[in-house]
């Protein structure tokens, strides 16, 4: 069996079916929302930039925003087999990539991503069973359908899997 891999851009979602591998490259402040169905090995990805769609006039790319990109993944994992109540998340990035001196809220958007993603993801009760999030530094990630590993690729901070 040929394993499909697939790139997730910025502001993206795709789901999958065994055997694949999605790939976001570059995750800052963004987060990587990763659901997995173990029983039916259905694999999706968002990486998603804000946290609500509420806070900004030009939010017509719903996979940009974590509580509406997460209800798009859930969406597109059902329609190629995945049950709800069997998906599980692992999420990574959020990072700080900058350090300010205010402390504006706003100026604080991978903290916000990482709550605004855990906060959807409860809504929906999807348990986070792993997370690799926060920091100063960028992140690469391969989530792989046969098992739901979670691969973590950073600079200065090697390689980790979970």
């Amino acid at each position: 069996m040929t394993v499909v891999m697939t790139k997730i851009g910025i502001a993206e979602v795709r789901a999958a079916k065994d055997p694949a591998v999605l790939v976001t490259l570059g995750l800052g402040s963004c987060v990587g929302v990763c659901l997995y169905d173990s029983r039916k090995k259905v694999i999706g990805m968002a990486h998603i930039m804000l946290p609500s769609s509420k806070e900004i006039k030009n939010n017509a790319n719903k996979a940009k925003f974590a509580d509406t990109a997460i209800v798009m993944l859930i969406e597109e994992m059902e329609a190629i087999g995945a049950d709800r109540k069997s998906i599980t998340a692992k999420i990574a990035g959020g990072a700080q990539m900058f350090s300010f001196k205010s402390s504006n809220e706003l100026l604080r958007i991978g903290e916000r991503n990482v709550e605004a993603v855990r906060r959807e993801l409860g809504r929906h009760r999807i348990e986070i069973v792993a997370e690799d999030v926060g920091g100063n530094y960028g992140r690469t990630i391969e989530f792989f359908s046969r098992d739901g590993s979670l691969s973590i690729r950073t600079i200065g901070h090697g390689t980790k899997v979970i």
